[in-house]
């Protein structure tokens, strides 16, 4: 668990946890991962030579970057709960239909990451995850999705996608998700 949740079940103020974190007088041991503070002692990873374990978050605008604390949070307590050791942390802002995910690149690019933890699948690619999956376990190596169905309807969230995106060529950016909302909502004859 982070700090800050440590903080609320114990009745702590989260101001005075962060205090006694900075001050080296935390009752309890912590270890930062990156830029949380986590209580408890890190899982070690697997053997010197096996690979790295990577949580990888990431948020389409720049608007949602308090998610990627959350995101984080959440991918590194499932992680540990599964004795998975994380070895590093990496966030990015960008959409995955404009293709800037660079950072995601780099961990597929990297031969020495051997396992990749995400969210949902939507995180790293909206198609062919299929063929993401099939080409790093040719490699030995993993894509674990702490949740494969994702939040909403799939086909849904794919066409809306595609659409902002073509919108948003034709009209801008601003216009864009308002009108593909619009055009989706007028296929399946209420609010997408």
């Amino acid at each position: 668990m982070n700090l800050k949740e440590w903080a609320a079940s114990t009745g702590i103020a989260y101001i005075t946890a962060r205090r006694q974190y900075a001050a080296g007088t935390l009752p309890v041991p912590t270890y930062r991962l990156g830029r949380l503070i986590m209580i408890g002692e890190p899982v070690t990873g697997p053997a010197a030579g096996t690979g790295q374990t990577v949580v990888y978050a990431r948020v389409p605008s720049a608007d949602q970057k308090a998610d990627l604390d959350r995101q984080v949070a959440r991918l590194a307590t499932w992680a540990t709960g599964r004795k998975l050791g994380v070895d590093r942390v990496v966030t990015e802002v960008g959409s995955v239909v404009s293709g800037r995910c660079e950072k995601f690149l780099d961990l597929l690019r990297d031969p020495a990451v051997t396992t990749i933890v995400v969210e949902h699948r939507d995180r790293f690619t909206r198609f062919g995850v299929e063929y993401v999956e099939a080409a790093l376990a040719a490699q030995g190596r993993h894509l674990l999705v702490v949740d494969p169905v994702g939040v909403d309807d799939d086909l849904v969230g794919d066409v809306t996608e595609i659409l902002t995106s073509l919108c948003a060529s034709l009209y801008g950016r601003r216009a864009a998700a308002d009108r593909a909302r619009s055009a989706v909502e007028a296929v399946i004859g209420g609010p997408a």
